[in-house]
């Protein structure tokens, strides 16, 4: 059988791809906004329930360790925050085991940038910026949404306080998943069925949506504070344009204490889950505890944006190589 080496993407398209990038690092340099790289390997990797860290044995001066490789830069880029870097972004590879589609791949690549006092007001505003600025035919408008609306609104449920027998029901009515399939998940995982079955292909229609205010237990690593509701929520945000979500972006917890213990209840729910337990990353935890300067940050598929940006199909379509041809 014939092997084909083609690469998935046009080389026309590669160099639009370049282009866009030279356009990310313009739109940073004029902010004064400091490019940086770091490893694509950790001795931690992403507790979370909802990825799959990829790792790898290495042989180091220390002897032979299991090394992660990254689901994102943050805790490296957390690392330079407390050591005084100022306002940083990265293009950066990023991976995560399982996610193959039209809009994912295994290997891909993350832009990233934190912004020491910025809020998150200010964090939402310059996110919009940079997607109009690739963007040739972006909506000029930006709506703001809270999570609790968006699912009062498209499903007359409340995430906070419905019955997790109700959210199951409802997210095997339309998520088109059997009961059975979903008897032992739990709030969480019926809620971002829900949220992308059903209410991100809404989003990001002749606009820039903006959905704050997630759950406490969606968090991750951002602070938590009370809404106009006085509900605990996450300090968090997410952009959509046309259903698609492009980037993530948090008011950053600097509490090691905290970031420890959510650490462990990830690794706990693993364990019930039947998953295997993560690395926790102790370098991330000792700049924590060092001092990491408040402020905000962001992840954004920029391999989406610049799907979007040029019309393609799939992912694979602006990647040289995607994961099964590389």
């Amino acid at each position: 059988m014939a092997i084909d080496w083609h690469p998935t993407a046009s080389i026309e398209t590669l160099r639009e791809r370049a282009r866009l990038m030279a356009s990310v690092r313009a739109f940073f340099a004029a902010r004064t906004v400091l490019e940086v790289e770091t490893p694509v390997l950790g001795q931690g990797g992403s507790t979370d329930v909802h990825l799959v860290s990829l790792n790898t044995l290495a042989r180091t001066d220390r002897g032979q360790r299991r090394l992660w490789l990254q689901t994102s830069p943050e805790f490296h880029m957390k690392r330079l925050l407390a050591a005084g870097s100022g306002p940083i972004f990265q293009l950066a590879r990023s991976f995560r085991d399982g996610e193959v589609g039209a809009r994912h791949n295994i290997e891909f690549t993350m832009l990233e940038w934190y912004r020491p006092q910025f809020s998150l007001n200010e964090m939402m505003a310059e996110t919009a910026a940079l997607v109009m600025a690739l963007l040739p035919a972006a909506p000029g408008d930006i709506v703001h949404y809270r999570y609790r609306e968006l699912f009062h609104t498209h499903l007359a449920v409340d995430p906070f306080t419905s019955s997790l027998e109700k959210l199951r029901m409802l997210a095997s009515e339309r998520g088109q998943m059997s009961a059975h399939a979903l008897a032992d998940e739990g709030r969480d995982t019926c809620l971002d069925l829900l949220m992308s079955m059903v209410i991100e292909p809404q989003l990001g229609q002749q606009e820039l949506s903006v959905v704050t205010d997630y759950p406490t237990s969606q968090a991750a690593l951002a602070r938590r504070h009370q809404d106009a509701d006085g509900e605990w929520v996450a300090s968090r945000f997410e952009l959509y344009v046309n259903g698609i979500e492009l980037a993530n972006g948090y008011d950053e917890l600097t509490d090691a204490q905290e970031q420890r213990r959510r650490f462990h209840e990830d690794n706990a729910e693993r364990r019930r889950v039947g998953l295997p337990e993560v690395d926790i990353d102790e370098n991330l935890l000792a700049a924590l505890e060092h001092g990491m300067p408040e402020g905000a940050g962001v992840a954004l598929g920029i391999d989406r944006l610049i799907q979007l940006a040029l019309g393609k199909a799939r992912l694979e379509d602006v990647l040289a190589f995607s994961t099964p041809n590389c």
